[in-house]
């Protein structure tokens, strides 16, 4: 059943968020939750020299034999660090409101080991960066714009300070995606309770204005208090002033639209609004 949380936790500093928000989000939607931590298949080894021409052929067969011992043994310490890390997350899982929550370590790719789990799952939680990512603002980890592309399921994206969420705000543009979006988010129990901004990048005319009328009443019609608002303008700059100014807590987008939406998440803009938001992104598919 595709009912479960998913969160991607390893020891980067971005762990105590992604297990918070992964904590919310399974109370908030009456889901089991899960980390799941992936060891690289290939992890970084020692160095192998060539040393036939300077040591005699019995010394470099040892050498060689420590140099294996020595990557079994790397193994066996990152299993158990990985272990240990999943016990913390249950603990922190439990501070939040979940009692059983499940652990799974897995070797290999994480595109490839989620993309495996993707049919049990409802939402997968990540961390905006991985521990082996620059920690420069700037920077988003390459493991997560591939996610993000490959995935079919909703991506909740997280910063580093968790907060319950008090308000979220769609970038809506009136496409079928976008709509898909609205409707998923009025029919969850994700933000069920919280005041809802939707808000279009857009010059008004009688079809957009449509389209926001349409997103509102759909909203209001599950008990959403809802703001709706149009503000013509660069789709980035918009959304992204629009979270400062009026505080907001999440952003919803679709994955896919169309117009200056669609350019936020085609491209390279996709990967700035990413790296540029200070908030929790959910990524809708």
């Amino acid at each position: 059943m595709n009912n479960k949380i998913l969160a991607c936790i390893d020891h980067s500093s971005y762990f105590t968020s992604v297990c918070d928000y992964a904590a919310w989000a399974a109370v908030r939607l009456g889901a089991p939750l899960e980390f799941i931590h992936v060891l690289d298949r290939h992890p970084e080894k020692a160095q192998r020299i060539d040393f036939s021409g300077s040591i005699g052929l019995g010394a470099q067969e040892n050498l060689l034999t420590d140099l294996s011992n020595l990557d079994e043994q790397r193994s066996k310490v990152a299993q158990e660090a990985g272990r240990q890390l999943i016990q913390a997350a249950k603990q922190c899982a439990s501070v939040g409101g979940v009692s059983d929550a499940e652990g799974r370590q897995r070797s290999g790719e994480l595109l490839e080991t989620l993309a495996e789990m993707e049919e049990s799952a409802r939402l997968f939680v990540l961390g905006k960066r991985g521990e082996t990512a620059g920690q420069a603002v700037q920077h988003l980890g390459s493991n997560l714009e591939r996610v993000a592309r490959a995935l079919h399921r909703p991506i909740l994206v997280v910063t580093q300070a968790f907060q319950a969420p008090d308000n979220f705000m769609i970038a809506f543009d009136g496409s079928a995606t976008t709509r898909k979006g609205v409707e998923m988010i009025a029919s969850s129990p994700l933000f069920q309770g919280l005041p809802c901004h939707v808000v279009m990048a857009a010059t008004s005319t009688p079809t957009t204005e449509e389209h926001l009328q349409w997103a509102q009443n759909t909203l209001r019609g599950h008990g959403f208090d809802v703001v709706a608002t149009m503000v013509d303008g660069d789709a980035e700059k918009v959304l992204s002033d629009y979270v400062k100014d009026r505080q907001i807590d999440v952003l919803v987008m679709g994955a896919y639209g169309h117009s200056r939406i669609r350019q936020l998440l085609v491209g390279s803009t996709a990967t700035t609004m990413l790296r540029t938001s200070s908030i929790p992104v959910l990524l809708l598919r």
